[in-house]
């Protein structure tokens, strides 16, 4: 693997699945000009993936939303489509998969796709919990290999955690992050990977209390919810938690000598993590259905999406004016 350098527009990106985050992926390198050919097995997913694609890049120009200066048209011009993982494959300095979490589905689409790759292709995986080396631990090009895991929907959440097997090339995740970072994501490096990486690690705890406090009857559905989006995701849609604890306090020192005690006392009063069965189980879901019922779950993602656009807008625009301040 060469050292460290930005990758070439000349470099195909091969998408590896045409599901929601393949299509997404495609999108984000197509919005940033690069040639992108998407894979999946069969010719009519392909198909209906580029529809799809056309259809949503129209609707976000017409939205104020699209990424990059290139026109609809033009990005949609960048995006091909094929059924054979060897055209995807051959010619690309960057390889996305997206097939579902798998092990060893995963596992069978890194072995085909290495068969094709070049000296210079990285292999990525949209992975959100599998580490790479488990998927990757057995090939050939093992060290051309990394973890891009996005947050869904990439196009407006654009973290992305760069997770390295312990023989990947450290080139492979200098190129990755910068890679990222030119197309418009926000990579996040693990240092060694772990299981469920770094943001599954802190959803699932969120999720654990959450349960905890619902199943023992504490507070609804309903109301867990809005702790969040009216309370919490308020401040954490724009800065971290350290952040917040340096600025609730006079600074992260003052911070620890104000709270740590407290935290230390309420975070021992945690429950064993759940087991997501029993009466929680019947409960929540029961909850959860009438409050969103499986009919209206399209609907309630699509007024999700509509929203977590119009904050990434919101997001970008801020951002904007604080660098002409």
């Amino acid at each position: 693997m060469a050292s460290n350098g930005d990758m070439h527009k000349n470099n195909k990106i091969a998408i590896v699945g045409s599901g929601l985050i393949g299509r997404s992926w495609a999108m984000i390198f197509a919005s940033a000009g690069y040639q992108v050919t998407l894979y999946d097995i069969l010719p009519s997913q392909v198909s209906t993936a580029l529809e799809n694609i056309k259809g949503r890049l129209d609707d976000l120009k017409k939205a104020g939303q699209l990424r990059g200066s290139l026109s609809p048209e033009e990005q949609f011009n960048l995006i091909t489509g094929t059924n054979e993982l060897k055209e995807a494959i051959q010619g690309a300095g960057f390889v996305q998969e997206c097939v579902p979490e798998v092990l060893e589905l995963k596992r069978k689409v890194f072995k085909q796709m290495e068969e094709f790759a070049g000296d210079e292709t990285i292999l990525s995986s949209s992975s959100s919990c599998i580490t790479p080396s488990e998927i990757t631990e057995t090939l050939q090009r093992r060290k051309q290999c990394v973890v891009s895991h996005p947050v869904s929907p990439p196009y407006y959440a654009p973290l992305v955690e760069i997770i390295p097997a312990p023989w990947t090339d450290q080139a492979v995740v200098d190129k990755t992050r910068a890679l990222m970072e030119e197309v418009g994501q926000v990579p996040v490096t693990l240092r060694r990977e772990l299981p469920g990486f770094a943001l599954n690690r802190m959803q699932y705890a969120l999720i654990n209390e959450s349960w905890r406090l619902v199943a023992d009857g504490l507070l609804s559905c309903a109301d867990v919810d809005k702790v969040m989006w009216a309370g919490m995701g308020m401040r954490y849609a724009f800065i971290g938690p350290f952040e917040v604890m340096h600025l609730n306090a006079e600074g992260m020192a003052s911070y620890l000598e104000r709270y740590s005690k407290t935290i230390q006392n309420v975070s021992a009063d945690f429950g064993p993590n759940p087991t997501f069965d029993g009466e929680g189980y019947k409960q929540i879901v029961k909850e959860m259905d009438e409050l969103i019922p499986l009919d209206q779950l399209e609907e309630r993602r699509k007024a999700r999406d509509a929203r977590m656009a119009a904050l990434a807008k919101l997001k970008h625009d801020m951002d904007g004016h604080e660098k002409t301040d």
